[in-house]
């Protein structure tokens, strides 16, 4: 369905700061830095690519990072892949999102909106860009662009921290939507998850088939600096860097199996 873009005015809410397990390695969890790892259930199969700058870590305390990933969603044979409905990333520890002072968007500011007129609202909220791509067969059924611009921005819903992705494309029609990556605390060796769940679709409309982003922002609040993502190496004195699980995640489809993956990661520490 087309939607009229909208402007909102920029939410200046304050956002304390939360300690979260490795922001680091909740995204490059996604892929080695080096290539993409291929994730693969049946005919389905995902792959992820991430990077990270700087790639040597404090061995104590953390530093700011950026993060760049992607993925793609297909099938081996092919042909269209079912839609995805959910994603789940359950992460290590060690790391922080620093929110503190940091503007923070609302939802009804940027949805539905153009991407100008998103930034016009909510600019001093933003986070970070990318780009979003969908297969869609019926245009005026689908939330989806075919492709589109993407750009995240800081916020909170129901008084947890969230990551708003707004998306916004002009083919087949002119169509703005917000995906949240909601951050939520969980016990164990992977205590923070970042979910994402899709607007309620089939693939006889559309499926979504590609995302970049690039995550990265720093800033300065009562005269000090911050910076959005930061993180170390807890590598053990005398080595150089420390080898260890970094991430279990969860890509659940509309009419086919999840896809699970624990993956184990590297660190450089300096």
């Amino acid at each position: 369905m087309s939607r009229r873009p909208s402007l909102g005015h920029l939410s200046t809410a304050r956002c304390t700061k939360l300690t979260i397990g490795a922001i680091l390695l909740a995204l490059a969890a996604l892929a080695p830095t080096a290539g993409a790892d291929l994730f693969r259930k049946g005919n389905v199969q995902v792959s992820f690519d991430a990077r990270v700058a700087p790639k040597a870590l404090p061995r104590h305390g953390v530093a700011p990072i950026a993060v760049s990933l992607s993925g793609d969603v297909g099938t081996a044979d092919g042909t269209s892949p079912p839609q995805l409905r959910r994603v789940r990333i359950a992460i290590n520890r060690h790391g922080r999102l620093d929110t503190e002072g940091l503007p923070t968007c609302r939802l009804r500011e940027i949805q539905p909106a153009t991407t100008a007129n998103a930034l016009r609202a909510c600019g001093a909220a933003k986070v970070g860009t990318g780009s979003f791509s969908a297969d869609v067969v019926i245009p005026e059924q689908s939330p989806f662009p075919s492709n589109g611009e993407v750009v995240a921005f800081n916020g909170r819903r129901g008084g947890r921290p969230v990551i708003y992705a707004h998306v916004y494309g002009t083919e087949p029609i002119p169509t703005s939507f917000t995906l949240p990556l909601v951050v939520s605390r969980a016990k164990g060796r992977f205590g923070t998850v970042l979910t994402a769940t899709l607007p309620n679709v089939t693939s006889s409309v559309a499926v979504v088939t590609g995302l970049t982003l690039k995550l990265h922002r720093a800033y300065r609040w009562r005269g000090q600096r911050h910076s959005y993502l930061s993180a170390g190496c807890p590598a053990l004195k005398g080595f150089p860097g420390a080898l260890y699980p970094l991430a279990r995640a969860t890509f659940d489809f509309v009419g086919a199996p999840s896809i699970v993956s624990t993956l184990t990661r590297s660190c450089r520490a300096r």
